[in-house]
């Protein structure tokens, strides 16, 4: 009896964690991380995704797919037809998609160069001509562009895009205020041990405070966009670290589009201000955690390994496209916002390549078995390599 109720009372436990989006699998897994895709006015690249979606289907390891965000690049409009042509390819995912947006698909729709954006070919899915600017939805709005990407990809809070079974739980289930639960595309999941959570951070921008529409001054919309999102994400990232001290996670992973040290150039450091709320809270909790915690996160277009939040940390990045990473020019660390420091040995980051041809995507194996030394290629229970379509 004393063993049947033991029993009962594990099986039980399984089951709450599965609920709330847990896993107790200790199985290897491999997931396949993709973004800043399909870029491009000629249209190659989204022309080419049924070939690169099937890619990655056909890789039999992976079980889980995750895209960072930036669904086309920053010179092509926000329309709903291509954003419906997008979750129409989403669909032939075999595996779960997790996907986080990006700043071009809606906090950059008001910009001059996407509200002017056309195209250089054509495809049926769009029917555009060629060479004709076309119209972006609602002018370019980002609140009701974000709005729209909601309805298409976030229908359903709580499920993900693609096919196969992936359980997440959505802010807009566990927020804790009316002002949180907006933000239906934060979610977190457990996989393999590890605790997965995505954001919902624009790239770009400085968190978003770039005045839209180039005007003298923000409108009250931006005010208000930029302080309930900024609240949302930090309570966001505060309570995944939370659940993944409940579930005794064995690292953290975080997902997102910006590049909060801006990989990219020197120029862009004055212009990352709006996102140390954030960089503090990771730095913190990953500190007091103790555990390996990873952040992959695309809008810089090419791959990077690094620690941002440690002095003289080891960093490799691909020069240009398809190329071997090799030891990076600028040191991330000097990214961080004046009058910061961070001393955080248990932190990594990963850019994924992205907006070039040939497209690519980041396969990242979690081995609960394995604890690699913080590295360019490894770290804890995960390693990664880059993967590129033929």
């Amino acid at each position: 009896m004393k063993k049947l109720t033991l029993a009962l009372i594990a099986s039980a436990a399984v089951a709450m964690l599965a609920a709330c989006g847990g896993s107790d699998d200790d199985a290897v897994a491999h997931m396949a991380v993709i973004g800043d895709v399909p870029y491009g006015a000629d249209l190659a690249a989204f022309k080419a995704m049924p070939a690169y979606i099937q890619a990655i289907n056909n890789d039999k390891d992976v079980t889980l797919a995750a895209h960072v965000g930036d669904l086309h690049s920053g010179s092509e409009p926000c329309t709903q037809v291509y954003d419906e042509s997008i979750a129409k390819f989403f669909t032939q995912f075999t595996l779960p998609l997790v996907y986080t947006p990006g700043d071009n698909e809606w906090a950059d729709c008001q910009k001059a160069k996407q509200m002017n954006g056309k195209y250089s070919a054509t495809v049926p899915e769009l029917g555009y001509p060629i060479n004709t600017v076309i119209p972006s939805y609602a002018n370019g709005n980002p609140v009701d562009n974000l709005q729209l990407v909601r309805s298409l990809f976030f229908a359903k809070p709580g499920q993900t895009l693609g096919n196969g079974t992936l359980t997440v739980r959505s802010q807009a289930q566990e927020g804790a205020s009316a002002s949180d639960k907006q933000f239906v595309e934060h979610v977190w999941w457990m996989q393999s041990g590890v605790l997965f959570v995505t954001v919902n951070i624009p790239g770009g921008s400085n968190n978003g405070t770039d005045v839209w529409w180039a005007a003298a001054s923000a409108t009250e919309q931006q005010n208000q966009e930029v302080a309930a999102r900024t609240a949302a994400t930090k309570n966001w990232l505060t309570q995944a670290f939370d659940q993944a001290g409940a579930n005794n996670a064995r690292a953290v992973v975080i997902l997102t589009q910006a590049d909060m040290w801006s990989a990219e150039e020197a120029a862009a450091s004055p212009r990352l201000a709006g996102y140390k709320p954030y960089v503090d809270i990771i730095a913190d909790r990953s500190a007091k955690f103790g555990k390996p915690v990873l952040l992959i996160n695309g809008d810089t277009h090419l791959f990077q390994s690094d620690n941002p939040l440690m002095a003289g940390a080891a960093c490799v990045k691909e020069p240009g496209a398809g190329a071997t990473a090799t030891a990076c020019a600028i040191d991330p660390y000097t990214r961080n916002q004046p009058g910061t420091s961070y001393a955080v040995k248990n932190f990594h980051r990963l850019v994924v390549h992205g907006s070039t041809m040939p497209m690519e995507w980041l396969k990242l194996k979690i081995d609960p078995a394995a604890n690699a030394a913080n590295g360019s290629d490894a770290f804890g229970p995960f390693s990664w390599t880059r993967q590129t379509l033929k």
